[in-house]
């Protein structure tokens, strides 16, 4: 009876692969594809090897072939070293052909990946007032009083004349007597004259303007990073020398293992 996964599964994919059974039994690693049975092994000192029907396969996920099995069924299809294959085709070697031991042991690695996340972060612009001196030179008007003496030539009739000079006999006759003659010395008082001067004053304003127009552009930029992450390889070891080792020396001594 063939499962209804063949047409799902390729076949020639699942050689060297592990397989499990219900609830993650290691049902060791696979060798080979016969017929509608798949021949896995397991164990390196008590080495076993079963015959799993093709029906008793759920999935493939690339790394593991899953059974619908659990560990009562391995009897069922164990088949003892030595022993003759079951009634397949594909199974045509000998009883009496020694077999090749084979042992498949998966080494597990992990791979670095790295993906891009975007997020999103602020710059802050701030536009603030600052104060600075400005000066400008203005040109202003303004009076300027000077004193200047002029000698005034007067003849002794002007001056016997009295106060009444440049008036006729009538006129002088009508005049009345100036009052300051009363007190002599009066002319001599204190005596303030108000002259007005005019000048310029400064008058200061202040108006707003644009004085140029600041541009924000946003430009996306490309830089490369080094992202550095520690990751697990699997190794083997065979009496504290490691498998790489081992293989060192024996390129080197020419020696097999």
């Amino acid at each position: 009876m063939s499962s209804q996964n063949d047409n799902k599964i390729n076949w020639n994919e699942v050689v060297g692969k592990e397989a499990l059974g219900e609830n993650g039994v290691d049902f060791g690693t696979i060798k080979e594809v016969a017929g509608d049975y798949i021949v896995t092994e397991i164990g390196m000192l008590n080495k076993k090897i079963y015959h799993l029907p093709k029906s008793s396969v759920k999935y493939f996920n690339g790394v593991f072939l899953n059974f619908s099995l659990d560990e009562s069924n391995l009897t069922t299809y164990e088949q003892k070293i030595g022993e003759s294959a079951l009634n397949d085709n594909s199974l045509s070697e000998s009883p009496n052909t020694p077999t090749k031991e084979e042992t498949s042991i998966p080494l597990i690695s992990e791979d670095l990946q790295v993906t891009k996340n975007i997020t999103e972060d602020n710059m802050k612009i701030v536009k603030e007032p600052v104060k600075e001196a400005k000066t400008v030179q203005i040109e202003l008007m303004h009076e300027k009083v000077t004193i200047e003496r002029r000698n005034v030539n007067m003849n002794a009739d002007t001056y016997n004349k009295g106060t009444n000079i440049g008036l006729n006999n009538n006129e002088a006759s009508n005049q009345e007597p100036h009052k300051g003659s009363e007190r002599a010395g009066s002319m001599y008082s204190k005596t303030e004259f108000l002259i007005p001067i005019k000048k310029e004053e400064p008058v200061i304003t202040k108006k707003s303007f644009v004085r140029e127009e600041v541009i924000i552009k946003k430009k996306p930029v490309t830089e490369t990073k080094t992202i550095t992450e520690e990751i697990i390889n699997e190794e083997l070891t065979k009496e504290g020398i490691s498998y790489k080792d081992e293989q060192n020396i024996q390129r080197k001594d020419n020696i097999p293992l």
